[in-house]
């Protein structure tokens, strides 16, 4: 056998192996962050800095690849919308364009997909997230797709393709047997984006109700959990889906015996299309996530009886399939206090900065922690002769006939002095801009309620959790 041939055979069977000996072969250096989690079987990479000779290798190393469970391209690069040529032209040296939004640069990556999908029979995960994928590049994933033999889960999460990119998507999920899960969150989808997708979950169910006919002769209960087909639809962020999005869902789901999870988050519905939803669980006894947060149209009472619903299908406590994370609630937590200043008076004694709001957190001494606000409040006297020159003891006379400590920061005793600018910096907390649907988050991920399950029934904790959601 010729000696390079035996190279790639041997290299094949270990991903990182092969990506350094094509690495050698360009005479370029691997990258660190490929190895990052190969150590669990997956590639997880940031592309926005990868240089487009450093592409080759990689793309021919995932071409070739049988060891992978997992893929995960991400880019976060988004180009400034709104921008005169002037201001563009400034930001070019500060934030170049990475070379993965080139039309070549995609369509080598989706071409490596596909020729691993129809390689690996181990690859499970697919995410290919925040990328330009064209026409052509989604005819070659989808070829990708229709043959892969262990793929589970699917997600082109804020790729911009379109309804037409995923009515061509859609027609090797809809015939694959082993894709359970896809997520198409921030696709610029549509009203039209639901349809292909309610056919699809049509299309699968009439193949399926013809296994359950034929695993349920002679006495037999057929085993639904374990057929093929979609389990979870992730369509978050999709402002334009609205009520016609959401009846295509709901004429889909009436009859559904196997969709587990529908996320629904921002897709601008209205109580109309929740009031179709609502009216398929009356029917529907398999759905244990129908997520419609982040949809201010819905009211709350219909929320909350959509959710209440959904949680007596089953024991969803227990499901595989959870709640998502809110969108937004994790953005509360990235956010910084907002401040507001403002600058009073003019003079040469410099700036006198009051802080309300917020305080900082700064370890504090167990003998400070009773001092009040009033008392850790001290102004630098003025001198003698002055205008405003207020004697040591008329101030004490004064502070005393004050009374108790001051609790609340705006009644804070402060006497601007005359000729000197004083600079206010108002502080806000920003969770208080958090919706009242985020509460969710918190009741479905405590972990004293999952405990709570051994000692009282389903029945009573879901009637809990509904309750407690919506305190």
């Amino acid at each position: 056998m010729i000696e390079s041939v035996k190279i790639r055979r041997q290299c094949m069977l270990d991903f990182y192996s092969h990506y350094e000996h094509l690495c050698a072969l360009q005479g370029s250096v691997p990258l660190k962050a490929v190895k990052a989690n190969l150590s669990q079987g997956a590639l997880d990479l940031i592309v926005d800095h990868i240089k487009a000779a450093d592409w080759a290798p990689l793309l021919n190393a995932i071409r070739h690849n049988k060891t992978l469970t997992s893929i995960a391209i991400r880019s976060f690069h988004q180009q400034g919308l709104g921008e005169s040529g002037v201001e563009r032209y400034k930001t070019y040296f500060r934030r170049r364009i990475p070379a993965i939004r080139s039309k070549d640069l995609t369509g080598q990556l989706c071409k490596a997909v596909k020729g691993c999908l129809s390689m690996s029979d181990v690859l499970k995960n697919i995410e290919l997230q925040g990328l330009l994928l064209r026409e052509r590049d989604l005819i070659l994933l989808t070829k990708g797709l229709a043959t892969a033999s262990s793929l589970e889960s699917v997600s082109l999460a804020h790729c911009p393709i379109g309804d037409g990119g995923l009515q061509t998507i859609c027609q090797s999920v809809k015939n694959s047997t082993t894709i359970r899960c896809v997520n198409f969150t921030g696709c610029s989808l549509t009203w039209r984006g639901a349809e292909h997708i309610s056919n699809v979950l049509k299309h699968q169910a009439m193949k399926r109700h013809g296994e359950a006919w034929a695993e349920s002769l002679r006495y037999r209960r057929p085993d639904l959990d374990y057929m093929t087909g979609l389990r979870r639809i992730t369509f978050n962020c999709n402002m334009l889906v609205g009520d016609r999005g959401a009846s295509a869902f709901a004429d889909s789901l009436g009859e559904d015996l196997w969709l587990k999870a529908l996320d629904l988050q921002q897709c601008g519905i209205s109580n109309e299309g929740a009031r179709s939803l609502l009216d398929a669980l009356q029917t529907n006894t398999t759905l244990v996530v129908l997520d419609i947060r982040k949809n201010p149209l819905i009211d709350h009472l219909m929320m909350k009886n959509i959710i209440e619903r959904v949680l007596m299908n089953g024991n969803s406590a227990n499901s595989e399939y959870k709640w998502l994370m809110s969108p937004s609630s994790k953005d509360v937590l990235k956010t910084r206090t907002k401040k507001r200043t403002i600058v009073l008076g003019s003079g040469r004694k410099g700036k006198a900065t009051i802080r309300i709001g917020l305080p900082p957190k700064k370890s504090v001494s167990p003998e400070k922690k009773n001092t009040s606000v009033k008392d850790s409040y001290s102004p630098k006297p003025l001198p003698p002769g002055t205008k405003g020159f207020l004697p040591w003891r008329t101030a004490e006379r004064a502070k005393r006939c004050r009374g108790g400590p001051v609790d609340s920061t705006e009644e804070l005793p402060v006497k601007i002095q005359t000729g000197v600018p004083v600079k206010v910096t108002v502080e806000s907390a920003s969770t208080s801009e958090t919706e009242d649907t985020e509460d969710l988050d918190d009741v479905i991920h405590h972990p004293d309620l999952a405990k709570s399950l051994d000692k009282i029934s389903v029945t009573k904790y879901q009637k809990l959790q509904v309750r407690s959601m919506f305190c």
